[in-house]
């Protein structure tokens, strides 16, 4: 019963919650090593997550193997 409870306010406020630690980790980031080397760490990570999300999706690594297999 509590769990479902739990579970059910999670997904109601996950865009909150992942704002709330992106804003978190963006913050510490920004502290411990300053404004422009935390944009570069922050422009690194979007970086490797859109080559991740491209190489995640089945037609865009057909394309981008192929090239190297031919």
């Amino acid at each position: 019963m509590m769990k479902e409870r739990l579970a059910a306010i999670l997904a109601a406020h996950m865009g909150k919650i992942f704002g709330s630690l992106l804003g978190l980790i963006l913050g510490w980031i920004i502290i411990t090593y300053g404004i422009l080397k935390g944009l570069f760490v922050v422009l690194c990570v979007v970086a490797g997550m859109l080559f991740g999300a491209g190489l995640d999706s089945p037609e865009a690594s057909d394309r981008f193997f192929g090239r190297f297999l031919r």
